[in-house]
């Protein structure tokens, strides 16, 4: 018997959660009659509130043991956990539902990043990962790509707000990063609007308003919006752009759910994790510097390189963006 009530648990961050859209939309298209359920941190909402596959959104601050009550009172069929972690594991012993995990590879994350074993990771993006473990459901992937859903009121209008109605060709160029050594440093992101032709505007958190600062000073037509727009208005400003540059961020998800030409900046973390743009019609170039002895360094990132070079950027060959 099909199950009627699923929840689907990942608690963060953006991009990984952006990520689980796929099985969000194929289990509700492909699974006959089914309720979906998702249960995320609440500071991630934006990216899941406006998806119109889930039949309810479960939200909580801190922990998820404090609506543990409120899951409870559902009486799910099945939870499909993409977390896989302490507290994914808590909240399936507390429920006492079958459910299907998804697969971290933490293991040969580990000889990955520990011994530069990268043929130990499958050659495997992780939606597909993630969709594997909604098999046992009959669930296939559809081929449609990441879904990112936007209301009418996070509409950012760019052309009269930024571009004067000059052009409708901009980049967007992502300044910021979950860790220091994800992040495009200064010095390349000097590099890159040097390089680029269309006009460029900066999205990033409040933390990356500095770094915006600096460059406005030395490029008077970029246009910083870092710490300016809600993620969703972020969203809106990517979905009108021409190009977005990134570094292994989220808002590069984002891009990928809109199916935008995506050049993506590669340092401490490697596209062999599974974590590359995932587009329906690959339209992005991976810039990365191969054959450091010290890269991966880590599976996440670091405040700053452990080497104290950061050499996986500042080597970085960003020649490739002259053609733009």
């Amino acid at each position: 018997m099909e199950p009627k009530k699923i929840l689907i648990v990942r608690f963060s961050s953006i991009g990984d959660i952006v990520l689980t859209t796929p099985v969000i939309r194929c289990i509700k298209e492909q699974v006959r009659a089914a309720s979906v359920h998702f249960v995320t941190k609440e500071v991630f909402s934006d990216t899941l509130i406006n998806n119109p596959h889930i039949d309810k959104l479960h939200l909580f601050k801190k922990d998820v043991s404090e609506i543990y009550a409120q899951l409870a009172a559902e009486n799910f069929d099945l939870i499909i956990d993409l977390h896989k972690n302490l507290r994914s594991l808590r909240l399936k012993q507390r429920l006492k539902t079958k459910s299907y995990s998804f697969d971290k590879l933490n293991f040969k994350k580990f000889l990955a990043v520990r011994f530069k074993i990268i043929s130990a990771l499958p050659e495997k993006h992780i939606v597909d990962r993630y969709l594997e473990t909604a098999q046992p459901l009959g669930v296939k992937n559809d081929g449609k790509g990441l879904d990112y859903f936007l209301k009418e009121s996070d509409h950012v209008d760019v052309n009269t707000l930024y571009l004067n109605n000059s052009t409708n060709s901009f980049t967007v160029l992502v300044a910021g990063g979950s860790y220091f050594t994800k992040q495009i440093p200064i010095n390349k992101l000097y590099e890159i609007c040097t390089r680029i032709k269309t006009p460029v505007i900066l999205l990033g958190g409040p933390a990356d308003k500095q770094t915006g600062d600096d460059l406005k000073k030395k490029f008077t037509e970029v246009i910083n919006l870092c710490g300016a727009l809600t993620l969703n208005q972020s969203a809106s400003v990517i979905k009108q752009s021409s190009l977005v540059i990134s570094s292994d961020t989220g808002l590069m998800h984002i891009a990928a759910a809109f199916n935008k030409p995506i050049i993506s900046v590669w340092g401490n973390t490697i596209p062999e994790f599974g974590m590359s743009p995932y587009l329906p019609n690959p339209k992005n170039q991976i810039l990365e510097v191969k054959g450091l002895s010290c890269r991966p360094c880590s599976k996440l990132g670091y405040n700053k390189c452990p080497r104290g070079h950061f050499k996986c950027m500042n080597q970085i060959d960003l020649t490739v963006l002259d053609k733009y």
